[in-house]
């Protein structure tokens, strides 16, 4: 499995980024090959952390690709900083 996490600072609201996500990037995820789980994380202080898992590296390279094509056209204004991108091969999972 492969996974890739993206830290947005600067949220500028939370509940609302939370629910376009919800609405309009989750079913986007779910249509990418190899798709396993979405997580969006409210980490406090306009902090938003998101976590999507694919069963291969493909997957999680178009999941950030469509996340990127999707915080522009949807979410600019309240993501305004570029996200930090991890992304790498599960080591560990339980």
């Amino acid at each position: 499995m492969y996974a890739a996490v993206r830290r947005y600072e600067g949220v500028t609201d939370p509940a609302e980024a939370a629910r376009l996500v919800n609405e309009g990037f989750v079913p986007l995820m779910r249509q990418v090959p190899g798709f396993v789980a979405y997580y969006w994380i409210d980490a406090g202080n306009g902090v938003m952390v998101s976590t999507s898992v694919f069963q291969d590296q493909a997957g999680v390279e178009e999941s950030i690709l469509r996340a990127a094509d999707f915080v522009r056209d949807n979410l600019a204004s309240l993501l305004p900083n570029p996200p930090q991108v991890m992304a790498g091969e599960v080591a560990v999972s339980a």
